[in-house]
This record gives C-alpha cells, structure tokens and sequence, in this order.
C-alpha cells in the first residue's frame, strides 16, 4: 500500500484585529468554515472553536461551541491560553488505496491550520485544525521534548442547540445497544457511545461525531451531556471497566499528539460515504498487502450456539462455505472442545480439502474480563501471540476472532494494537468482538478486517424485544455505526434462532449490500440458503464484501435506506423499509456511468415476506425503477455493463 503526502502551501487563513482575534480555516470547496475565539474577547483565556455548513447558498451554524483544552497532572491547558501565533496554512492532499472498506481509492485532502497557545507558565499546547469538504478534525499536540504526565481531563466539549436532531447510543462497553433518536425535551443526559448522528433544525446539514487514530499514548473516549444536555463533553472511561483493571486517565509522554476529534458533515450522503475516520489515521504499516483477503464466511454459532463442539456441523458449514462460493469459515467458541468424529486438527484439514480457509475464536483472556470460555490466554503477551500464531499458520487457519475486551482505557488500547502488530508479522487476519467502534485502525493495519461493536443478529439469540426493535435498527447503522468502518453484524438469515424475524427474505437478503464489512459473517444454517430460489442464492454467492465505491441512493434513519455499492464495472443495489406498512420507492440510477447499459436483475419481496419475485431489464443513468417493498421489506440487485 503506498501513499504520498502533499503539503503545499495555500491563504485561506483570515486574522481579525488584535483586540478580538478570530482565526477561521475554511474546507478546500469553502462549504465548511472552522473558526477559533477566544471568550474574553483578547489574546488571553478560554478558547472555542464554531463550525458553520453553507448548503446551496445558506450558512447555518452547525455547532456554536466546542471548547478546547486539556487538564494535565502538572499544569492547566484550558483557562488561561495565550494565543502565541498561527501556523503557516498547509493544503493535505493525499491519496491511498484500501484493501477492504466502502472505498478502494480514497483522499485525504484538507486545509490545516495549527495554532500555537502558551499557558500561565509559558509552556505550549498546540491545536490542528483540518477543514474537509466532508468535515472537520482537530487535535491537540505537546511539543515539549521531555517529560511525562497524565491526561487528568480533556475538556473538548460540544454545544449542540436543542433544537437539532440526534441519534445516539447509550454507553455500553461492548458498543451493543440500539440507537434513540432525541431532540428538544426528549434528550437524555448520560454517557453516550460513538459515533453519534445530528441534523440540524433547519435539515441542510447532518453530521457524526466521532475520533479517529487513537493509539497506545491514550485512551478511548465517549461523550456525555451528564452535566448539562445541550453540552457533549469528552469522557475518559469509567475506572470499573474492565473490572478495574488499568488507570482511566492516560498517560502522555512529549512530544506528544492526541487522536483526531472527528465531525463528519455534509447532507447525508456525503456522511454515508465518507472515509474520513480513515483518512485522518496513520498510513499502513504493512507493505505486502497481497495476503489479505476480504470475503464471506459461513458461521454456526447463531443457528447452533454449540455448534463447533460438533465436528460433523463444522464440516457441514465447510461444505456450505464451498457451495456458496464463499472463502471462509469460523470455528467459534469451544473448538477445543470439538468431538463427534474429530478435534481442530481434523476439522481445520477438511475445511482445507474443501478449497476453504479457516478462522478461529479466541478469548482474549486476562483480568479484564470474567468470560471463562477457552482458550483465555493464547492472545494475552507477545510470547503466546507469536506461538499461537505459527501453530495455526501450519494448521492453514488464515485469520482469528478475539472477544471479551471489556475496556478502552489506555492499557487496552496498547493490547488491541499489540494484537495488530503481531497478527501482521505473522500474516494473520484479525476480527475483534465484544470490542470497541472503529478507529481508524483498518488503514494502519488492514490484516484489520472488521469489528463487532453493534446490536447485530446475534440478539436474536439472547432477547425478544430484538425481533420488534431489528427493522428500525437495521436502518439506522448505515447512518451511524457504519459509516466509521466495517461492522459485523452477522446479517442475512432467513431462517429463526431462538426468536424470530419480522423482517421479509427481502429485507435479509438486502442486508449483504447495505452493511459493510471485510468479513462477513453469513449467519444462517445451511438450509436457510440451500432452500432459497435461484436467483438470491446467485447473488449471495456472488456479492463481494470490499468496495470500490459506495452511495448512499435514499434513505432516512430508522425508516428506510438505498445503498449502491460498486465493484469492478458492476454495481450491487439493497434497500431496507424500516416501517410496518408496504411503500413504494423510485430509485434512480443516476450513480451508473454515462453512456453505458446495464443488465439489471432485480430481487425483490414477492407476495409474502418469505417469498421473492425477479425482474429483469435493461437500463442506464437515465432510469428511474419503481420497487415495492413489504412492511419490514427489501430488495437487492446487481448491473452488470453490456
């Protein structure tokens, strides 16, 4: 993976008088303005930073405040700054290829300005700001030589008007819980998980908070509005995670950088389809590329929560794997435990003999966690990583699934990316689960290749409100979780688990496109799609899971969303209808290139929502396809040029 870096100088920077200082940093298309004050109307105080969207010739000020600043264990870098001088402005324009993701080809490309501040006792604390035609981030910087200290608080807070419409997720560890949608008298005040969607009252602009390149020299963060409900102030994790293990506050050591604070911004296709968590991340580390293979992957535990116990299950989903067209498949929990006609040996030899690659679960062990499922240590030190690791590279196993994190605090993060490290040195993919959100980590390292960190169809499993709450959650992720990176949901299931589906095969079928992530995990039994017709079982076995492009067509959280996606030449429709009632959509195909026909086939709900109906038709750019979709229902398609 290569990528250059291009700093070239440009003015887009604006200084007002001395006595009122405003600094403002514009996108490169000038549709976003950052601009940093002071409150105390000088050079000295508290410093905010205001972020307003022009849409078609309307300015709205999207977020009135975001206050800056950092307490650290010796001195304060928040109440009295002096504004010491404004960086020489800098355009970003960088390219870089992604092995798995929405985008193959993406850009990194802003305008950056870095702001020099000095404190009470002279010492300096930067503040970058980048502005994107798709958002903004900014970052806080030490550029002392020496020293080490701890992060007592981040002060980064967002003043978001009541008014303004949110969708948000309540904090959890495991990042397994739905999204509420609030404004106004309906906002509740707590700890809030990333990413978290907005809309202005005016609806010209939408926006995703999030961070991005956190790394070994801090901690994840979250939001909360607990002090006040129009104000999300970053929030270090709590001191029980991970039963207490590892300090909440972090440690920095100079010169140092803090992770970006993101804000993806646009109307709500640019915020689909941004990379921009990504773009702002730290370039891969790995040179060879070659070995990492995105894919689908067959995978018994939601059909049978035992399932890889049973070595003759584990051969049958091999056996699903290989007529599905799909690379992989996952021996879960208790694959040493496997018995009925083999052990892991045995069963990692059949898959292989079936042209299949397998992949492996794993407990992440250690004190954080009290989940006593074996393994628990394999992935715990270095020591054991490296040993585990070539002890599968001979057994043919091609990637691992870790579970049970449990925290974000510094020492986790530390983990996570040892994990990343050693994994890449051995040339073994990585699927975290029980985890964090996106990172940006997938750019750094892309052996990377999804994480859980959503309410996905495992929940069929474990409660019943999931079947009533699955149709609005499933479309609101493309909005929200997903658009900071892969994310396994393990969706398309026609089959019931525990409790069942209101969802129509349509809807399920669509599920391929619209979530993304670089394993997929298909979670149903194997009659779930031997018994489908024809057409849908083609297109499963067709469908890719890596992105050269991707657009959001039509959509709104939590009522409906038309994702188009392409690879190669060919595009792959799928769209969802949240609501309990039939509603027909026209999809325009204007995202297809111009000038060429396209061989439509198209899936949709049939008469009942266990059933499909086909269509065929020749189309280009210009065309318009009315769809029906069934309450709870879907369709998906694929163009192939002509």
């Amino acid at each position: 993976m290569k990528s250059t870096i291009v700093l070239i100088l440009f003015f887009a920077l604006s200084v007002s008088s001395l006595f009122a200082r405003q600094i403002t940093v514009h996108s490169p298309n000038k549709k976003i303005v950052v601009s940093l004050a002071c409150r105390q109307k000088g050079d000295n105080g508290e410093w905010y930073m205001k972020v307003s969207f022009n849409n078609n010739g309307k300015t709205t000020e999207v977020i009135p405040a975001i206050d800056l600043g950092l307490l650290r264990s010796d001195q304060d870098f928040s109440k009295e700054l002096k504004f010491v001088k404004a960086g020489k402005p800098l355009l970003i324009n960088e390219q870089y290829t992604a092995v798995h993701g929405k985008r193959s080809i993406c850009s990194n490309s802003a305008n950056e300005t870095v702001i020099v501040f000095e404190n009470r006792q002279k010492n300096k604390m930067n503040v970058i700001i980048r502005a994107y035609n798709d958002g903004v981030a900014f970052r806080y910087e030490f550029p002392g030589k020496q020293g080490t200290f701890i992060i007592k608080d981040e002060l980064t807070a967002y003043t978001i008007p009541a008014e303004t419409m949110r969708w948000m997720e309540k904090w959890n560890t495991a990042n397994e819980r739905p999204y509420s949608a609030m404004s106004n008298e309906n906002i509740l005040s707590q700890d809030w998980c990333y990413p978290a969607l907005f809309n202005t009252h005016d609806k010209s602009c939408w926006f995703l908070l999030h961070e991005a390149d956190v790394n070994s020299s801090y901690c994840g963060s979250k939001l909360t509005n607990a002090a006040h409900p129009s104000s999300y102030k970053i929030a270090f994790p709590d001191a029980r995670d991970g039963n207490g293990l590892g300090a909440s506050q972090p440690t920095v050591t100079l010169p140092w950088k803090s992770p970006w604070r993101v804000i993806i911004m646009g109307d709500l296709p640019d915020v689909v389809a941004s990379t921009l968590v990504d773009d702002v991340s730290a370039p891969s580390v790995i040179k060879n590329t070659t070995w990492i293979k995105p894919g689908p992957v067959s995978w018994n535990y939601w059909s049978s929560n035992h399932g890889t116990k049973d070595y003759k299950i584990v051969c049958d989903f091999a056996d699903l794997a290989a007529r599905m067209n799909w690379p992989y498949t996952l021996l879960d929990w208790e694959w040493d435990a496997m018995g009925n006609g083999g052990q892991l040996e045995d069963a990692a030899r059949y898959i292989r003999s079936k042209g299949i690659k397998p992949l492996i679960w794993y407990n992440s062990g250690g004190k954080h966690t009290n989940v006593r499922a074996t393994p628990r240590d394999r992935m715990l030190t270095h020591e054991s990583r490296t040993e585990e690791f070539a002890r599968l590279k001979k057994m043919g196993f091609a990637g691992v699934k870790i579970d049970f994190f449990e925290s974000e605090k510094q020492e986790m993060i530390k983990y996570y990316l040892d994990i990343l490290e050693d994994a890449a040195k051995a040339e073994m993919m990585v699927y975290f689960h029980g985890c964090l959100v996106p990172r940006g980590w997938a750019r750094t390292y892309p052996n990377l290749m999804t994480y859980e960190a959503v309410m996905g169809a495992e929940w069929y499993n474990n409660i019943p409100d999931f079947t009533m709450m699955a149709p609005a959650h499933n479309a609101t992720l493309p909005f929200t979780r997903n658009v900071v990176g892969s994310m396994d949901y393990t969706p398309v299931t026609f089959t019931n688990s525990q409790y069942p589906h209101i969802t129509s095969y349509g809807h399920e079928l669509a599920l391929s496109v619209v979530f993304e992530s670089g394993f997929q995990h298909m979670a149903d039994r194997p009659e779930g799609y031997d018994d489908l017709p024809d057409a849908a079982r083609t297109f499963l076995k067709q469908v890719p899971n890596a992105w050269d492009d991707t657009r959001l067509v039509d959509g709104y959280p939590g009522l409906d969303v038309v994702m188009a996606r392409r690879k190669g030449s060919s595009w792959y429709i799928g769209g969802i209808n949240a609501e309990r009632k039939e509603k027909k959509k026209n999809i325009q195909l204007d995202f297809l290139p111009e000038g060429i026909k396209f061989r439509l086939v198209l899936i949709t709900d049939g008469q009942h929502d266990k059933s499909f109906a086909t269509r065929y038709m020749v189309v280009d750019k210009s065309d318009t396809v009315e769809v029906k979709l069934l309450r709870c229902g879907g369709f998906a398609g694929y163009l192939t040029p002509m």
